[in-house]
């Protein structure tokens, strides 16, 4: 469509399923080159030849179009890593963050978690946006429940639940694999705990 001018108009396309591939696709390009922090919504959208109003009708905002495009996750990390601290007593923060993330992984058969760790063993410029992703998005939460060290703490969180996926759900180590939820969530739960809100050393 053109404008009276006889300029395109950029908007949705004919068909709302193009328009979301589109953007889709354009996502994934523009945080590969430039990142997350560095890509911005309106680079995204121009690259998909669409309105930038687009991203937040189809996605919600940057961070669930590069949770979908590039992680390929079926759920906003930031949502539920807010709905978890947002819920419950703080005294079991640990174990709803093991509950939360083994429910959702399990749910698809680990393939989500195993997806995403290939990426990042395998593509440098992925594993940088997946950094500044989870910093912003989900460190930052997890680092103010803590009274001291809240990026320490929080990246010391990052790196029980990333070993345990991998474990789980990569290198499939029998008998972790096979135990049940509730099992694996009184097991590392107090860890988790400590971390956040319990002395470091």
């Amino acid at each position: 469509m053109t404008s009276s001018n006889g300029e395109r108009r950029r908007g949705r396309r004919p068909g709302g399923t193009d328009t979301r591939t589109a953007l889709l696709t354009a996502a994934r390009e523009v945080f590969t080159e430039q990142g997350y922090d560095g890509a911005t919504v309106r680079a995204i959208a121009r690259k998909a030849g669409v309105d930038a109003a687009m991203v937040n009708h189809w996605f919600g905002g940057k961070e669930a179009l590069f949770a979908e495009a590039v992680l390929q996750l079926p759920f906003n990390p930031r949502e539920q890593i807010a709905q978890v601290l947002g819920t419950g007593d703080p005294a079991t923060l640990g174990e709803r963050i093991v509950r939360t993330f083994l429910t959702i992984w399990d749910a698809h058969d680990g393939g989500i978690f195993a997806a995403m760790i290939r990426s990042v063993a395998s593509h440098e410029k992925v594993a940088k946006a997946l950094r500044e992703f989870f910093h912003t998005n989900v460190f930052g939460q997890l680092a103010g429940v803590a009274t001291d060290n809240g990026e320490l703490r929080s990246n010391l969180v990052a790196s029980q639940m990333i070993g345990l996926g991998v474990v789980r759900y990569v290198a499939k180590f029998d008998p972790i694999t096979a135990t049940d939820v509730e099992t694996v969530v009184k097991a590392v739960g107090p860890t988790l705990q400590r971390y956040l809100t319990g002395p470091l050393a």
